[in-house]
């Protein structure tokens, strides 16, 4: 990958089968039981369009400093297997990234590979100076993917 990128990658195996995995992925609506994000602001605007779920599913957010404001689309579903997402912030500050879920069968679990890459923007690389992106997010993923991991095996 070019220097100009970046990108964070976590993963964890989930003790349930790709498919119950899978939905909660595949579904913006589902997001709010394990996205690390979810819980920045408790007034957060949230609008859904598109599909249930899905190619095509968009979901959009608004508000406070923390939480800022965006846009996703599932731009790629593969059921079991994948789900693609075109994510842009619009707020704090703008970048566009892509982010993919990778589900892999291992017996009766599945391993979820979280991953995103995005150009380095010059706020970014002032940020690297700090840890960078991995320090920044990578936290954030390791949350997600633990408050997932509950959902999808009945412990939430």
């Amino acid at each position: 990958m070019a220097a100009d990128n970046w990108t964070v990658e976590r993963s964890t195996t989930i003790d349930a089968a790709p498919e119950r995995v899978y939905e909660h992925l595949a579904d913006f609506h589902k997001w709010r039981s394990w996205s690390p994000w979810e819980d920045l602001d408790p007034d957060l605007q949230r609008d859904y369009s598109g599909p249930e779920s899905g190619t095509g599913s968009v979901y959009r957010w608004s508000g406070n400093r923390k939480a800022g404001s965006g846009r996703m689309e599932i731009v790629s579903a593969v059921d079991r297997e994948r789900v693609d997402i075109d994510l842009e912030f619009l707020k704090p500050f703008k970048a566009r990234n892509d982010t993919s879920f990778v589900l892999t069968p291992q017996g009766e679990s599945t391993q979820v590979l979280w991953h995103m890459t995005g150009k380095k923007t010059f706020a970014m690389k002032v940020m690297s100076m700090f840890g960078g992106m991995d320090k920044m997010i990578g936290p954030d993923f390791e949350k997600g993917l633990s408050r997932l991991k509950g959902v999808a095996e009945g412990r939430s």
